[in-house]
């Protein structure tokens, strides 16, 4: 079968660049109306993307641009105002107990018919640790351990139940099998679970996982469990470094590295040219509030403050922290550094680059330049799709859909119908077999 394209559609706010909420196209609905993000899933399903992304923050980082529901109570919602795209949410194994997320994921799977995914984090922010009852914030590498063990455990759970542990025979009297229906038993460093699980096995047997971490640790997490990986570049050399890299250490755990898609960020401004894009991008930067940047990129570092450093001076690596010893976000301090030690660029222009999307990828130009710029990062070991990253919702889908995704098939490298009903199917990624029924 020929490779094909991957679309998800990250959903943030009004939009990626944190000024977008004042921008006059943005979507006057609160981001706590429900139809807000119904409207923008089914407008995501008729361009016939693979899916769509809630991120999750566990606790409040100042402003109110970015105030959203809780990520799984939504999906539920969009299960059932959507029929074909696939729901991925974000959920913390730092601060979640397994039982009850696994449970969560796999109601979720049974209520969208298979077409649900989890984007498996390892909370880095020091004031969701203080929401939880943690005085000092859990390190980067205890972080990841506890994880580990979270994802074998969470494993075992939806695998409790054979596919065919229910019968429901009204006439035989039989409702299910309990001798396919198993304890799981586990006792370890952080978790003791007895099981089952309370629920059957979803459609897709577990949610299509995904993961985002890009520091080495966190290569190695995806490359253990991840099914889809959403990752973080400013240029595209990085980008194809970590295609290359993470795709061998799949490899190398003896798994087909066609299972573990990966999808880049990209937050494109389209325009009928590329002057008239410039233009859009520069009047959301101007929108931007620089005391809101160095928040965010203070938060990135753990709270380093920022404020000191000269707005119109080139910066240096030496005015950050090293990223190795930061415990929060490290993979995308590294992007920061990394952006900072190849430009020089000023405290101000770095602010303006992480404002448009957080250090993911920025473009601006016309839907013929944005069509061929993801053709060539599919072509040349960059990307197996693109995580869609609008700057300003819904403006910036309505034209990607209307006119990019039009060039992208006529490029023959992306669906023209969904040929499936399930997330895994949209990906291409196989069903899980069932680790307690092989050869029973």
């Amino acid at each position: 079968m020929k490779r094909q394209l991957h679309l998800n559609l990250f959903i943030s706010g009004k939009g990626h660049h944190e000024a977008s909420w004042r921008h006059p196209d943005a979507s006057n609905l609160p981001s706590t109306d429900i139809r807000y993000l119904q409207e923008l899933s089914q407008r995501a399903e008729e361009g016939l993307f693979d899916s769509i992304f809630l991120a999750d923050q566990l606790a409040f980082q100042g402003g109110g641009a970015q105030i959203a529901l809780e990520p799984l109570t939504a999906l539920a919602a969009l299960a059932v105002s959507t029929n074909k795209i696939g729901l991925i949410a974000t959920a913390s194994t730092t601060y979640t107990e397994p039982f009850n997320l696994v449970r969560q994921f796999a109601s979720l799977d049974h209520i969208s018919k298979g077409r649900v995914g989890w984007n498996i984090v390892t909370s880095w922010s020091e004031p969701a640790s203080r929401n939880y009852g943690y005085e000092t914030q859990i390190s980067h590498t205890d972080r990841y351990v506890k994880a580990d063990e979270f994802m074998e455990v969470a494993k075992s759970l939806w695998d409790s139940w054979s596919d065919d542990a229910i019968v429901d025979d009204k006439s035989d009297g039989q409702y299910l099998y309990s001798n396919r229906i198993r304890s799981i038993d586990h006792k370890g460093d952080h978790y003791n679970v007895e099981g089952p699980l309370n629920i059957p096995r979803g459609p897709q047997g577990w949610p299509v996982l995904v993961q985002a971490g890009s520091s080495k640790t966190g290569r190695q997490f995806a490359s253990k469990y991840g099914e889809a990986v959403f990752t973080a570049h400013m240029e595209k050399s990085t980008a194809k470094s970590f295609y290359s890299d993470l795709k061998s250490l799949v490899k190398s755990r003896g798994r087909s590295q066609n299972q573990c898609l990966i999808l880049p960020g990209l937050s494109p401004v389209i325009a009928s040219t590329e002057l008239e894009a410039m233009r859009f991008s520069e009047d959301l930067n101007d929108l931007a509030d620089t005391n809101e940047g160095l928040a965010r990129l203070s938060s990135r570092f753990g709270g380093t403050d920022f404020s000191h450093l000269p707005l119109d001076k080139p910066l240096s690596p030496e005015d950050f922290p090293d990223p190795s010893t930061v415990e929060s976000a490290r993979s995308r301090t590294e992007v920061i550094v990394g952006i900072v030690s190849k430009e020089k660029p000023t405290l101000r222009q770095l602010l303006s680059k992480m404002a448009a999307a957080r250090g993911h990828y920025v473009f601006a130009g016309t839907p013929e330049q944005v069509a061929e710029l993801i053709e060539d990062w599919f072509y040349d070991g960059v990307a197996d799709g693109i995580n869609l990253m609008p700057p300003v919702l819904p403006k910036m889908l309505d034209v990607f859909i209307d006119e990019v995704v039009p060039l992208l098939q006529k490029k023959g490298i992306f669906r023209t119908s969904y040929q499936g009903d399930t997330l895994r199917e949209h990906y291409g990624l196989e069903r899980p077999d069932n680790i307690f029924r092989k050869g029973s």
